[in-house]
């Protein structure tokens, strides 16, 4: 950790206020942020600050945090809670980051009671009361498709209304039948589709679990809204409602205006 993170987790002086050209910086190797309304934006940096100082966050594997990683990993976290709270992430401290993907011994018991012990090679991992595991890769180094944080901390969510079962804790006045209903009948097609081979413009993944499911659902309602609305509409309703957010249709209009701003072909 280096530089204003230190100052603000009191390891050093008093921390300065972040420039504007910080936060663009740090924001521009996220541009599904320009999918919030831009009044949001403000309180997302707020919120980032705000986790920086609650959790603890440390560099695995020699991994040294410098400050644009903790503010990327700081804001893709807050994302999901900004219209739900910081609470939501209560009752757990440690986020820890590994330089790329790595591996997790596991000890699993099957029906008939053997043992078997592997190596599970992860991208990320959320633990129910633990910290939450995450990878990070260079600019591009990446798997395409995919955003570790937003999984994980969508994961923790999950985990508020107990266990990993793709049903959090509802935000007031939805409904638990409205929602199982969205997601049961998407699972079921989505992993018909993964079964099948056929191309998903979602994460395979997500068809090993319903918790999986939720959590994979949740990275493309934020970094790719729109599909996830066309592929899944009534999945999409319900995490509007849950997220407080409509970013299909933010999108929607940053391309409308980016196509508006091509100069005319001739």
């Amino acid at each position: 950790m280096l530089g204003f993170v230190r100052r603000l987790l009191g390891l050093a002086a008093p921390a300065p206020e972040i420039s504007a050209e910080h936060w663009q910086r740090v924001e521009r190797t996220l541009p599904f942020l320009d999918y919030l309304p831009p009044q949001d934006r403000g309180r997302l940096r707020d919120m980032a600050l705000e986790l920086l100082r609650r959790k603890e966050f440390h560099g695995a594997q020699g991994l040294q945090l410098d400050d644009d990683m903790l503010l990327a990993i700081a804001l893709q976290a807050c994302l999901p809670v900004l219209n739900i709270g910081l609470q939501a992430y209560d009752g757990w401290v440690g986020v820890v980051v590994y330089p790329g993907d790595f591996v997790i011994p596991r000890r699993i018991v099957d029906e008939a009671g053997v043992l078997h012990e592997y190596d599970d090679e992860v991208l990320g991992e959320a633990w129910e009361g633990g910290p939450v595991l995450l990878s990070w890769f260079g600019e591009d180094d990446g798997p395409a498709g995919v955003n570790v944080v937003i999984h994980e901390f969508a994961h923790k969510l999950d985990m508020e209304n107990g266990g990993v079962d793709g049903l959090p804790r509802l935000r007031p006045g939805m409904s638990r039948a409205a929602w199982a209903d969205a997601f049961e009948g998407a699972y079921v097609a989505f992993c018909d589709e993964v079964d099948r081979g056929a191309e998903t413009d979602i994460d395979p993944y997500g068809a090993e679990h319903p918790g999986e499911f939720f959590a994979v659902v949740s990275e493309a309602f934020f970094e790719s809204p729109g599909r996830l609305r066309a592929r899944f509409p009534a999945v999409y309703a319900q995490l509007a409602q849950f997220y407080g957010l409509d970013p299909a249709a933010r999108e929607l209009r940053e391309r409308a205006g980016a196509t508006s701003e091509e100069p005319p072909h001739g």
